[in-house]
């Protein structure tokens, strides 16, 4: 495989025939190159020169990022690393990255390939939980966009729910729009705070982070019927993404994702993760082609499905798994 520099250009606007020659490569590179990544598909004897498709790729249980250093090459040609959150006593995963400033301008590419300019927003990010601890990965991709915006409007809240409210109608009728990205539970609190509140016309509403044990699961259509209302906004939209990722998932609301360029999702059988789903719900397996520098071929813990427009919907965790910190309502 060519050098991380090399093989990074261009993901967010690859070709479907040529995500399938790139992984593939990649494949072959991490399979090498990936100590963990190696020694797991050893224990699976998987035969390297027998996959020559997407869909005989063997995908690597996300756990693995919690007990071991998931990289492909050398340790010591990484910067720094995201850690996932999680409630007292959990252990955490790890995700080593290659380059922040490569993941921020990717994430931004993401979002405006989705949306447009960063520059057309005022960006409000409700946080908690998240802006307490360190090595958050969408704390960053946050702070990037605050900055990107290049709005003195834009920046992080933590618990000043009046605050941002003034800020919110202080912003209404403006040419730019508003994106309140929010933690959903933080979110919730602040639409059931019982304050008064002008929802502003330009708002756009995005969930992200699920309740972070703050409060009970709810159903996606309990947590619409309560922020709709009271923010004023005809759907809720939503980020899905995970520390083990460098990519991100959008949906513009009903819980129907678009996945970007740079990804691709399988769905397996939930009793058996080596085979496939033979019906459009499963468990979701992600090939990230951003996720270069650990490994592109994730087994996650989530449950989804396709609808019949091929969108993708996020349903929920397979049971005992831990809760995590991205964007998971139960449904």
């Amino acid at each position: 495989m060519q050098d991380f520099k090399s093989f990074s250009e261009g993901l967010n606007n690859i070709s479907p025939k040529d995500f399938e020659s790139r992984a593939l490569e990649l494949f072959r590179f991490q399979a090498k190159s990936n100590e963990i990544y190696q020694s797991y598909l050893n224990a699976r004897k998987v035969d390297l020169d027998s996959i020559k498709s997407l869909e005989q790729i063997p995908f690597l249980p996300i756990r693995f990022f919690k007990d071991f250093k998931v990289v492909s090459g050398s340790l010591t040609d990484f910067e720094d690393f995201y850690s996932s959150s999680g409630t007292t006593g959990m252990i955490t995963s790890r995700h080593y990255i290659w380059s922040e400033s490569w993941y921020l301008n990717h994430a931004q590419e993401i979002f405006e390939n989705t949306y447009c300019s960063l520059k057309d927003f005022h960006v409000l990010a409700l946080l908690p939980a998240y802006l307490e601890r360190q090595g958050s990965s969408l704390v960053s991709m946050a702070d990037h966009f605050i900055r990107e915006s290049q709005s003195e409007h834009s920046g992080f809240y933590l618990y000043n729910q009046d605050e941002l409210l003034y800020k919110l109608e202080l912003l209404s009728g403006d040419k730019r729009k508003i994106l309140l990205l929010g933690v959903t539970f933080a979110l919730l609190d602040l639409a059931e705070s019982g304050k008064a509140f002008s929802p502003p016309g330009n708002l756009i509403v995005m969930e992200t982070g699920g309740m972070k044990g703050r409060r009970k699961e709810m159903i996606r259509e309990e947590v619409r019927d309560i922020l709709k209302p009271f923010f004023g906004v005809p759907t809720i939209h939503s980020e899905y993404g995970m520390t083990e990722l460098m990519s991100q998932a959008y949906s513009k609301g009903e819980g129907k994702y678009t996945v970007p360029a740079s990804m691709r999702v399988f769905l397996r059988d939930v009793n058996d993760p080596l085979s496939w789903a033979n019906r459009s719900q499963g468990g979701i397996n992600i090939i990230d082609l951003a996720n270069f520098h650990s490994c592109a071929f994730i087994e996650t813990q989530d449950l989804g499905r396709f609808d019949e427009n091929g969108y993708l919907e996020v349903l929920g965790r397979f049971d005992n798994s831990e809760i995590r910190g991205c964007n998971l309502l139960v449904q």
